[in-house]
C-alpha cells in the first residue's frame, strides 16, 4: 500500500502509483476527506473486538498460530 511522509513543513509527496491512478499532474488540486472507519466491517451477530483483542489475534497470526 502506498504511503507518504509528512515533512516538518506540513507537506507530503503523493506516491507515483497514486498520482498515476488518479491521473494527477503538476498544478492539480487534491481535496482530503477524513472518514471514521468504525463499524465499516460490522457483521450481523458478531461482537465488536477491542483493540487489545485485535492485537492479540495479529500477534498469534504473525507467530504462525491460528
Amino acid at each position: 500500500m502506498p504511503s507518504a511522509t509528512l515533512t516538518s513543513k506540513g507537506q507530503i509527496t503523493l506516491p507515483k502509483a497514486i498520482r498515476d491512478l488518479l491521473r494527477l499532474s503538476a498544478g492539480d488540486r487534491v481535496d482530503f476527506i477524513v472518514r471514521e472507519l468504525k463499524g465499516l466491517l460490522h457483521r450481523k451477530g458478531m461482537k465488536p473486538l477491542s483493540v487489545e483483542a485485535m492485537n492479540a489475534v495479529i500477534r498469534r497470526r504473525a507467530a504462525g498460530r491460528a
